[in-house]
């Protein structure tokens, strides 16, 4: 496992000092809300460390990862935002269920990020059972929303062309 022992979500608030206005929005999906919502936190928090005011941020719930890409869509296709977060789970079940929603909502929310020419984060964990999903929302490998997050304002500055 590439993140075995790793916690990857640590990063240097000082080099995002120019983001503090850059206009965010998040799309959630409420199932298996317990940890979405964590992922949720770690992506907010990263905003409130840089300066940015997390009020400003527009959070969007969807019912699921299947519809985290049209979440997506009608956020990015508003000027005013210049970066995406999109935010899911999927939890490997008994059937191939689990296949159709990964491979689906990870084309769509690539193909969000292409159409508009605007950074979408890659925040769908895809896991064998919850704990590992536990782990990647605030617990031993980190936090993936802090990631992606981190991912969207990097992507941000380099469209800008403020990255240092």
């Amino acid at each position: 496992m590439a993140t075995a022992g790793k916690n990857l979500s640590a990063f240097d608030p000082i080099q995002f000092h120019n983001c503090a206005d850059f206009r965010i929005g998040i799309v959630v999906s409420e199932w298996n809300g317990h940890i979405t919502e964590r992922l949720l936190e770690g992506a907010l928090e990263v905003l409130k460390q840089i300066g940015h005011d997390p009020q400003k941020c527009t959070v969007a719930r969807v019912p699921g990862a299947f519809e985290l890409p049209l979440g997506a869509q009608h956020l990015a296709s508003q000027p005013e935002y210049d970066g995406i977060v999109a935010i899911g789970v999927v939890i490997q079940g008994e059937t191939k269920h689990f296949d159709f929603v990964c491979s689906g909502t990870t084309q769509g929310i690539m193909d969000v990020m292409l159409k508009y020419n605007k950074p979408v984060g890659f925040c769908l964990l895809t896991d064998n059972n919850e704990q590992q999903s536990l782990d990647r929302a605030g617990g031993k490998h980190g936090n993936k929303g802090t990631e992606a997050m981190v991912a969207v304002l990097q992507m941000i500055q380099i469209q800008k062309g403020l990255r240092s």
